[in-house]
């Protein structure tokens, strides 16, 4: 095998051989949670699976293909989740001619008027694909402008300054939500209308079905973005902002760029939460949940690694799940030594945040290095430099 052979040949197949024994092992246990539990648990996994991927990959666009400390990750969830539910509410209340202003919020209004524009989208297919489109729609807007404003401040902090600027906007936003009652309810929240209504019999099903073709696009959508010219210069600045600097690059645009695509995709995540669940509550956005646990999905399945995020969200979901449903039948010992096996689900985070640091720095699946250049032409420029007998100056590359 010659020099330029061996620097770009690689395994023929689909997957890597590590990719593919972690979707076996996932797989597994899926199959043994549908033999012991049933459909309904499985589909509540799949579910939180795709959303969770979603808001992680991202984090992972952000994080894994910038290189920005992204520890504010909820902010643009919160910002979906508050756009779904202020917004596309109000607009079908005002076309139905019911409260659609800061009353719309108010709990006693709101419990009684949701079921209304519920019973006018059960009647219609077009009328709750248009609403669930809408929905979305908002989401990732309000997300890219929360993005971009949160840029503002920000973008040309550094690591740690940039971290705790972000992570301390997150928690403003969570406040101004449970505060300030014709938003989203305050501190009781509002209910959400339900686009899936129209096909009541098998929502279920319809949800896991839909969530996981908008997960799946996002997938395709953030491939396909970070191999363009665009993802290379992303790449750039994250190994090395100076020489991209010097490369004629603009740090401060492409940083906010990256924050404004990353944000606006988690916002159609925290959107398609509250659609699922029905219901908005400032508090049910949590730090924890919606950064430090998105932080650890990444960390496992490996950071810059799109399909490992995918893989670390399937695995480490599946992992807490189990750890909650079966906390009392493997680890009930615990209790007379006063630990509550309910806590078990928080240790989980740093058992994994310590062990991927230790002996997977690089997650479960690492990034895959890709060249820039086609095969045959990488192979072309290394064989002309390992034979200087031969000019290589008048020679085409392609």
């Amino acid at each position: 095998m010659t020099g330029a052979e061996g620097f770009i040949s690689k395994p023929k197949g689909f997957l890597p051989r590590r990719e593919i024994m972690v979707a076996i092992i996932v797989l597994a246990l899926l199959i043994f949670l549908l033999m012991n539990r049933g459909m309904p648990l499985v589909l509540t996994i799949l579910i939180q699976i795709a959303i969770f991927a979603i808001i992680t990959m991202s984090l992972n666009f952000e994080v894994g293909y910038t290189g920005i400390p992204q520890f504010g990750r909820v902010l643009a969830v919160i910002a979906g989740a508050f756009a779904v539910g202020a917004i596309p509410g109000r607009l079908l209340a005002m076309f139905m001619g019911l409260p659609w202003g800061a009353s719309y919020a108010n709990n006693a209004v709101n419990y009684k008027l949701v079921p209304q524009l519920n019973e006018v989208l059960a009647g219609s297919w077009l009328l709750s694909v248009g609403f669930l489109l809408l929905c979305l729609l908002m989401a990732a807007a309000c997300g890219a402008g929360i993005g971009w404003l949160m840029s503002r401040p920000a973008i040309r902090l550094k690591e740690a300054y940039l971290g705790i600027s972000m992570l301390a906007f997150g928690d403003f936003a969570m406040w101004v939500g449970h505060n300030w009652e014709p938003l989203v309810g305050g501190s009781t929240g509002v209910y959400v209308p339900d686009p899936f209504r129209v096909v009541y019999g098998a929502r279920f099903q319809v949800v896991v079905i839909t969530i996981f073709v908008f997960a799946l696009l996002i997938y395709l959508f953030i491939n396909k973005l970070v191999k363009s010219p665009f993802g290379r210069s992303l790449k750039m600045v994250r190994d090395n902002d100076v020489s991209a600097a010097a490369a004629g690059k603009d740090i401060v645009k492409i940083r906010t760029q990256s924050l404004v695509v990353g944000a606006a995709l988690a916002a159609v995540g925290g959107g398609l939460w509250v659609i699922y669940t029905g219901t908005v509550t400032a508090f049910g956005f949590s730090r924890l949940v919606f950064t430090f646990w998105p932080w650890a999905f990444m960390m496992l399945g490996g950071i810059g690694s799109n399909t490992g995020v995918v893989l670390g969200v399937s695995l480490l979901q599946i992992l807490r799940t189990m750890i909650t449903t079966y906390r009392f039948q493997l680890f009930g010992f615990l209790i007379a030594w006063k630990i509550d096996p309910i806590h078990l689900d928080h240790m989980l985070l740093g058992v994994v945040i310590v062990v991927v640091v230790l002996f997977l720095p690089h997650g479960l699946v690492p990034e895959n290095v890709e060249p820039v250049l086609p095969a045959n032409r990488v192979r072309r420029v290394i064989t002309d430099g390992l034979e200087p007998s031969k000019p290589a100056v008048n020679r085409p590359l392609s």
